[in-house]
């Protein structure tokens, strides 16, 4: 097994004694554009190790399916056609660090992730393991087997973000709530118990099951996503508090408190002590917002319990984690904005996540207007402090929003990236119903009734955009069910070898 095996992409700048042992190579199937052969220093070039042309052209019209390209690229590797090529490079690999280069921008959900996996994760055949297509032409599985491989492949390919759909459902349920529509409210709250209760169970499987992959991920540049683990469980305690369900709240928050403990701190820790990683201020994205998300969070919640079941511990603890949100909020502001200011930005590359900028700031108002409402010997600041601190993260939060509507234009009017749905978007929701909620109950808290009328007015936005991102999500969820079905009627396997035709998707 290999040492270290680590992806970069070719044009980075890298230590002299990168992949020394094992060596540097390249793993695409055509050289890349605009790359000197002479200053690769390349040890080898593996082009028979790409995915087939027909695979990549798959998953060049289908960028979202990264873990059906993902199952179609493990079986690949088992053919003829690429057989020889990933025989060397496991020879490679035994040697010690081992460096796989490739132009692909998106690293992390790149062939070159995959090989990663493939030869970190075991030196078992990947035709024999469970993730991959265990069916060949002719063959039937089982509907029982196939019930459980699809079960089994969905938690394998669980995206560690996955609890954004959660966040948004929560807090579009509390902006329903504080506008009055209670019924659309409950509806909503219902929906997000739901995934809650199912997506966190998966949480704990795929972590036992893939520790590899999930400690790949935890060592990642996206690694805070696994905040949302937290963040979305104070978001149903804070929602299930003017319900009258403080018991259960309390359970919420206890959950989500001690899983922002842990993450607040692993989070950082596993990216400052990890040697795997790839050190570059390119890996800085919007997910890192989630570090102060994450302990506003808690100041929310623990807040808005306070208020319902008087506790100075509570009203402690809320003023402590907004505190400290705040500063992460701008220690992190400034390394983002470093980011996007000085390094240039390709289009594909900025995702809806940089929306939490906003969101961010949001829910640091949200958290200073719930201590307004708490005695003031308990809070510990005073509530103009408060207040003129909330006023000032809101008119920022504000002017963010055509900032990053404005991107939002260049990378899909003028740099022509297709509006496809992809789990990101939930992180589009979350800052947008955030944000209503912030104005309405900012505006309460001022006094302007302006503000408070505006943002009645946002929460059915982001009511809107919630209906639009759940249509979405359903729709592709179908999408994806039809293009395996038809795959699996015409009684052949799914694309997987080199020369098979892939399954097409209308657009």
């Amino acid at each position: 097994m290999a040492k270290q095996i680590t992806c970069r992409r070719i044009s980075e700048r890298t230590s002299v004694k990168d992949g020394d042992a094992g060596g540097r190579v390249l793993v695409d199937r055509v050289w890349p554009e605009g790359v000197r052969r002479r200053g690769a220093r390349l040890d080898e070039w593996l082009s028979n190790i790409a995915p087939s042309t027909e695979l990549q052209g798959w998953y060049g019209r289908h960028p979202l399916q990264y873990g059906e390209f993902r199952r179609r690229y493990l079986a690949e590797l088992t053919d003829q056609g690429h057989r020889q090529a990933a025989a060397r490079l496991r020879e490679m690999s035994e040697r010690g660090s081992l460096t796989l280069l490739t132009a692909t921008p998106d690293m992390d959900h790149s062939h070159a992730a995959v090989l990663a996996e493939w030869l970190t994760d075991s030196d078992q055949d990947p035709a024999q393991r469970p993730e991959s297509d265990p069916s060949g032409p002719g063959e039937h599985t089982p509907p029982s087997s196939g019930y459980r491989t699809a079960l089994s492949a969905a938690v394998t390919d669980l995206n560690p973000a996955s609890l954004s759909f959660v966040m948004g459902t929560g807090i579009v349920s509390t902006a329903l709530y504080v506008g009055g529509a209670g019924t659309a409210s409950a509806v909503l709250l219902w929906v997000a118990l739901a995934g809650f209760a199912l997506l966190v169970p998966a949480y704990g499987w795929w972590m036992l099951r893939r520790r590899r992959r999930f400690v790949t991920a935890f060592l990642g540049p996206r690694a805070f996503v696994f905040l949302t683990l937290a963040v979305s469980s104070n978001v149903l305690a804070a929602r299930l508090v003017p319900d009258g369900h403080t018991a259960v709240a309390g359970a919420f928050l206890a959950f989500g408190a001690l899983g922002w403990v842990v993450l607040d701190y692993a989070v950082p820790l596993a990216l400052i002590t990890t040697l795997k990683r790839n050190p570059s201020l390119d890996q800085v994205n919007g997910t890192w917002f989630l570090w102060s998300v994450g302990s506003e969070s808690v100041a929310v919640a623990a807040a808005s319990l306070a208020r319902a079941a008087p506790s100075h511990a509570l009203a402690v603890l809320a003023v402590v984690c907004w505190a400290i949100g705040l500063v992460q909020y701008l220690l992190t502001a400034a390394i983002v904005l470093a980011r996007l200011l000085a390094r240039p930005i390709r289009p594909e590359g900025l995702m809806t996540s940089v929306w939490i900028f906003m969101g961010a700031a949001a829910i640091a108002v949200l958290a200073a207007v719930r201590l307004t409402a708490l005695p003031p010997g308990d809070t510990l600041l005073s509530r103009s402090l408060l207040v003129g601190v909330a006023v000032v993260l809101w008119a920022f939060s504000s002017w963010l929003i055509p900032l990053l509507l404005a991107l939002g234009v260049w990378r899909h009017a003028l740099r022509r990236i297709p509006l496809r749905y992809e789990l990101g978007w939930w992180n589009l929701v979350f800052p947008i119903g955030m944000y209503a909620v912030t104005t309405h109950e900012l505006g309460r808290a001022t006094g302007s009734s302006w503000m408070t009328s505006t943002g009645r007015w946002e929460v059915w936005v982001a009511a809107a955009v919630w209906a639009v991102v759940f249509a979405a999500m359903l729709a592709a969820v179908v999408r994806t069910r039809s293009t395996r079905g038809q795959g699996a009627g015409s009684g052949q396997a799914q694309p997987v070898r080199a020369g098979a035709s892939p399954a097409r998707t209308p657009r």
